[in-house]
């Protein structure tokens, strides 16, 4: 391990999921993770994955105020942070007249709010130092809306069009931004990390019951591996030339291609009325 490889991650959500796959890859790969949790035992566990470079962190990424500090001394006691990784979030499904407000505002200040809040944390010291890298995980479902989850929809589409901007604010300064859209990968997304919200309106049966059910049941089989998804991360990382955004994922890659394809022939059949509001 050359210490011009050698990196320091920071990547939320580290107990599950894709975070959990990239700190073992990463680790694995002879670099140093910040790995932030949510209580002692998924502490204690992470940091065995490594005695002297996994560093477990106890932070709940919606304590927006302890945020900052928790950085602060974890880069204090580890070094500066190279690569931030986004990945603390979850799912909530539900039928958006079905769903309350306050589970709309549970959804972003998980899955934006936290992440901004981390981002606008590890910032000024990349920005000095010229250097770093910042890969928000967002969703398939962040291009390309779906029934039944539009409350995680609107949540990846919102830090999707954050990532691209923040990368037009910082690449000046050597810091590369990609927004990560993976598809169905096999991980507790679909199952306990999940939030759903009550059945009510029987008008909504035939659309949602079946996509329900078909989610549940899929659970756990899905074509995508966390182990490839962190080796393709690990990639990302290495690259001099990322991109903004990636998609990780068969399926991820057909939704987006149909969609931009719809797209398409909308706009074509719309064009007239587009170009017909500006002044003559």
């Amino acid at each position: 391990m050359s210490s011009t490889n050698h990196k320091i991650f920071l990547i939320t959500g580290a107990s599950s999921g894709l975070g959990r796959a990239l700190s073992v890859a990463a680790l694995a790969d002879g670099h140093t993770v910040i790995g932030t949790v949510r209580n002692s035992g998924d502490a204690r566990r992470f940091e065995e994955l490594n005695a002297g470079r996994a560093h477990a962190v106890m932070l709940d990424v919606t304590d927006f105020e302890a945020i900052e500090p928790a950085i602060s001394r974890m880069e204090a006691a580890v070094g500066p942070i190279d690569v931030l990784v986004n990945s603390a979030g979850y799912g909530h499904e539900g039928i958006l007249e079905e769903s309350p407000l306050s589970a709309l505002q549970r959804q972003f200040d998980v899955n934006v709010f936290g992440a901004v809040a981390v981002m606008k944390a590890v910032l000024p010291s990349m920005r000095e130092r010229r250097t770093g890298r910042i890969i928000n995980i967002t969703s398939m479902a962040g291009l390309v809306g779906l029934a039944g989850v539009s409350y995680y929809a609107g949540s990846k589409f919102a830090l999707e069009g954050i990532s691209e901007s923040l990368h037009k604010e910082v690449h000046g300064f050597g810091i590369r931004v990609t927004a990560v859209a993976p598809g169905s990968f096999r991980t507790d997304w679909a199952a306990r990390s999940m939030v759903r919200s009550e059945r009510a309106i029987a008008d909504y049966d035939a659309v949602f019951n079946p996509i329900r059910q078909r989610r549940q049941d899929y659970s756990g089989r899905q074509l995508g591996d966390p182990d490839r998804a962190a080796q393709a991360l690990l990639k990302l990382v290495a690259s001099e030339a990322p991109p903004q955004h990636l998609l990780l994922g068969n399926d991820a890659l057909a939704l987006l291609n149909m969609s931009l394809a719809d797209r398409a022939t909308e706009r074509a059949k719309w064009e007239g009325t587009t170009r017909s509001t500006d002044h003559q």
